[in-house]
């Protein structure tokens, strides 16, 4: 029984395109033949599951097929109507079936069925109402029972023959898809962590590898300086020994020789480990690569998988449509454009009631009578579109019909009657028709089975908002209404832009990036400014705004990097403090009560463990947009700054440790290994603090310092010198080039913490004074 329900709805799913199809073109003969060969199966199933009031129809539905193959009979105008009135009875059937119900033998239909194929006209007796106890005043078709299989080599008469075997399909609970998606998400987030890792251990090993290489340098003097004095004390003790051997020659080392050579062994030893090191990380990063890629096809195929036709919701929505048509008397006819592009499967199932609410509500309210038609001189039939197609991140579905469009007049009175809005109220066109959107809203004057119970749009407008997404009206007087409907293209991986904005970062999906640019600064705030690319004017917006956390205006910055984003019309150039890079995301669910914000479009976790979340960055716009120009921004609440304080030290070991303390103390922390890098990342970020080593290879800490103190931007950094020369020449130097305070290695945390924040305090108030304030850059 399951297995013939199962077949069955994919047969007749199959059946009603081609009816669809056979609407447009009647009388073609493929057509014809493909209904014939789907009633034939279903027929043959149905009589093997022992059902044999659906083996019954589909023997007669397929008796007229067949007679109009063979050219018995004809295709009436009416037939096609015919043929949907089955198969919908016939899909009813099925699903009471599946529902283990009972069903009954549609005698009637049966009965129209088969004098049509003999060619003859049927004569409706009373309305068939499916009762099985009913008198049928016609004798019951002819049945013809064939044998379910043929002698080995004679080919059974209605067997198929030239037709090839579909593939062979394999059907899983959705949960448990949802599940390995999931996991396959979750694989990829920690092979992003090892791939974070791993490159960490490259860098140490970057800092192993120049360690290594002063190791060796400062071995090599000192052998030099050994050599230096056992010849100069050789010389002085034996100013009249034999000369025939010198000092070296006759092996007479000291302990500290001896132990200088066997130092210079073990930095051989290390330079031999560091090479079997960085071998096998050059092994784990081709794995880690070949890791990667497998992933990838793994979570694609998931993905894929996820992905299903919007054709398949097609069938469903066509016997939504004729039943709408029969109880309100109107003729209609659907027609649809992209229907073969993919939605993500949670998206389809949310939005199929949806999509059903408007198709009743085009006929009910949308299209006109037969008669009134006429009198617009348009034809009965009325037509409602579907189309579907992606623009950037987000599918588009649009439902139009071509009937007498949104009676604004009834709207307005409906919601005069209602308290929505005030007698006096000047309403612009799309705020008058958004009113349909509200709960309980409808403008039918009675009650029946599709329209005037209060349910319908407000319920789409819902369900859209929880996807994320949103909806908007176009409508013309007599010509007709279009619903846009813009839905997030909710998959599972994909790559994404990371930007920051402050402290914060965020990812943009790159689907919706159609560039990147630079704007200067000063341009930023001009009223209607845009940025020209490619042709086309993007409409330039802060990000920061957008989001309602102020706007994007990093310190110190002459140029504003600028994410373009292009979503159907809408062009939009988005200012940002930092673009971060692209890289692969896993999309992870918010919750409805995040997900029903607009412009989030989920959110991910990275590497080292931290959510982001994921932007959807055309709702925003047209969130800010859609706001009244003279409203003015909420002025935001500017977050505490976290002073920077930089740590310059050729020790890796230094380095990390100060680092430790100052993150404790909520401190941010830069570091660099020698003056030049510090120098160089100066150029980007001047720190509100400097901890500075003297003895680093490039450039020490007195050049260091002699050459901030002689640049503007860098001479009002304080600067602590934390060194292991506590000489009082080393001190008084220092001090001469005015490095503020003087500490020894080792250091007393408790100690440089003290000298850290009255150092800051002091630079706070000097800025109060009217200073350059901390943090310039």
């Amino acid at each position: 029984m399951d297995i013939f329900v199962e077949e069955s709805v994919d047969l007749l799913d199959h059946a009603d395109g081609l009816l669809a199809q056979l609407h447009e073109t009647p009388g073609e003969r493929e057509l014809l033949i493909g209904l014939q060969r789907d009633l034939h199966t279903l027929k043959g199933g149905a009589r093997m599951a022992g059902i044999m009031a659906v083996g019954e129809l589909g023997h007669v539905m397929e008796s007229l097929l067949e007679a109009v193959v063979d050219q018995r009979t004809e295709l009436g105008r009416d037939s096609v109507p015919l043929l949907e009135r089955g198969i919908d009875r016939l899909h009813a059937m099925v699903t009471r079936v599946g529902t283990r119900r009972a069903i009954a033998l549609p005698q009637q239909l049966i009965a129209e069925f088969d004098a049509r194929s003999r060619g003859q006209a049927f004569a409706p007796a009373a309305h068939d109402t499916g009762a099985a106890a009913a008198p049928a005043p016609l004798p019951a078709p002819k049945v013809e029972l064939k044998p379910l299989s043929a002698p080995i080599g004679e080919p059974h008469p209605d067997d198929d023959v030239s037709v090839r075997a579909p593939q062979e399909q394999v059907r899983i609970r959705a949960d448990l898809l949802d599940r390995l998606v999931n996991y396959a998400g979750e694989v990829a987030i920690y092979r992003a962590r090892l791939e974070q890792q791993l490159g960490a251990f490259r860098s140490a090993m970057v800092e192993m590898e120049q360690t290594n290489m002063r190791l060796r340098d400062q071995l090599r003097r000192l052998d030099s300086e050994t050599e230096a004095q056992i010849i100069a004390r050789y010389q002085r003790e034996h100013d009249t020994a034999d000369q025939t051997f010198d000092p070296l020659e006759l092996d007479r080392f000291s302990t500290l020789q001896q132990l200088s050579r066997a130092l210079a062994e073990s930095a051989a030893d290390l330079t031999s480990l560091q090479g079997s090191l960085d071998d096998l990380t050059r092994q784990y990063e081709t794995l880690l690569l070949q890791q990667s890629r497998v992933s990838s096809d793994l979570q694609e195929g998931l993905m894929r998988t996820r992905m299903v036709p919007f054709d398949a919701l097609v069938p469903r929505l066509r016997r939504v449509l004729r039943q709408a048509a029969t109880d309100t008397g109107k003729q209609v006819q659907l027609k649809l454009e992209g229907a073969q592009g993919e939605l993500d499967r949670n998206v389809l199932e949310r939005m199929t009631a949806p999509l059903e609410h408007m198709l009743r509500n085009a006929v009910a309210h949308g299209l006109e009578a037969p008669d009134a038609r006429r009198k617009a001189r348009k034809p009965e039939e009325g037509e409602i579109r579907i189309a579907v197609r992606r623009e950037g991140s987000e599918v588009v579905l649009e439902v139009a019909d071509d009937g007498a469009g949104l009676n604004r007049q009834a709207i307005r009175e409906r919601a005069l009657a209602r308290g929505l809005i005030r007698g006096d109220a000047v309403l612009a066109d799309s705020v008058l028709d958004a009113l349909i959107f509200e709960p309980g809203f409808s403008t039918a004057d009675h009650v029946s089975r599709l329209a005037g119970r209060g349910v319908g749009m407000d319920v789409v407008a819902s369900e859209v908002r929880q996807l994320g997404g949103t909806i908007d009206i176009q409508t013309r007087a007599g010509k007709g209404t279009s619903f846009l409907l813009r839905l997030p293209q909710t998959l599972a991986v994909t790559q994404a832009v990371f930007v920051r904005i402050g402290e914060t970062s965020f990812a943009v999906p790159i689907a919706s990036v159609r560039g990147v640019g630079r704007i200067a600064r000063a341009d930023l705030d001009k009223p209607g400014a845009s940025y020209a690319y490619g042709g086309e004017d993007y409409a330039l917006h802060d990000l920061g705004v957008l989001l309602g956390a102020g706007a994007a205006k990093a310190e110190g910055q002459l140029q504003m990097p600028l994410l373009l984003i292009r979503s159907g019309d809408l062009r939009a150039a988005v200012a940002v403090d930092q673009v971060l890079g692209n890289r692969e995301i896993v999309v992870k669910p918010v919750g409805p009560q995040v997900a029903s914000i607009p412009g989030i479009f989920g959110a991910t976790i990275m590497g080292d463990g931290n959510v982001v979340v994921i932007l959807d960055v055309a709702p925003l716009v047209r969130r800010r947009a859609a706001q009244p120009r003279d409203l003015a921004p909420a002025p935001a609440v500017e977050a505490r700054r976290v002073p920077l304080v930089m740590v310059v030290d050729d020790s890796v070991t230094m380095r990390k440790v100060t680092g430790r303390v100052l993150e404790r103390h909520n401190f941010e922390v830069g570091t660099a290994k020698d003056g030049i890098d510090a120098l160089e990342r100066m150029a980007e970020h001047v720190p509100d603090l400097m901890l500075l080593d003297i003895e680093m290879p490039r450039m020490d800490g007195y050049e260091l310092a002699t050459a901030m103190k002689a640049d503007p931007r860098l001479r009002d950094v304080p600067i602590i010198m934390i060194t292991s020369r506590t000489g009082e020449k080393h001190r008084q130097r220092a001090m001469e080039i005015g490095v503020n305070r003087y500490l020894g290695k080792p250091y007393q945390e408790h100690e440089l913490m003290r000298n850290v924040f009255e150092l800051l305090a002091q630079e706070q108030t000097a800025g109060a004074t009217g200073r350059e304030p901390l943090g310039h850059g």
